[in-house]
């Protein structure tokens, strides 16, 4: 226990949803869209293929669509912290209720599901609730997280731990 009676942290991870393309990149490549569909509309407009034009425009719109959404989407996060009393996990998402699970960590085990047939899944559990993590990591990210978790468990679990819960 900290001096300040809160439970020492000793394992904290954020997980975040991975985006290759930053705002920057965005504005770029947007630019560099509307600048070849304007080109195209031009050609289109000069060999009086009018009827063309506003498709040009409408896939600007499409693709601007499509990136906020995924924008959106990025806003997700797990966040798995481990203290001297619990381990907690806490998934935010946008417009969605936040959720949090609580485990007693000296039950607790790691399961690394990575059998070519199914997707790679980190998965939480003990006495008899789960909960997986780290669904939009990469495979290695899932492993790097799943190895770091079970370092700080067992870490947790050496002498001297916490007495386990008496059931």
């Amino acid at each position: 226990m900290s001096v300040t009676g809160m439970p020492r942290v000793l394992f904290d991870a954020i997980l975040h949803p991975h985006r290759s393309l930053g705002r920057g990149g965005f504005r770029l490549l947007m630019g560099a869209v509307i600048l070849i569909n304007l080109m195209v509309a031009g050609i289109c407009l000069a060999a009086g293929a009018w009827p063309v034009v506003p498709f040009c425009g409408l896939d600007v719109l499409v693709l601007w669509l499509a990136f906020r959404v995924n924008y959106r989407d990025a806003r997700l996060y797990e966040r798995v912290r481990l203290t001297e009393r619990d381990l907690t996990v806490q998934r935010v998402a946008w417009k969605a209720p936040e959720r949090h699970w609580t485990f007693q960590p000296y039950w607790l085990r790691v399961r690394v599901d990575d059998r070519p047939s199914r997707r790679h899944q980190v998965t939480l559990s003990s006495h008899g609730q789960s909960v997986e993590v780290g669904a939009f990591l990469s495979p290695e990210e899932r492993a790097e997280f799943a190895r770091a978790l079970n370092d700080a468990l067992r870490a947790w679990r050496a002498p001297p731990c916490p007495p386990a819960p008496a059931e």
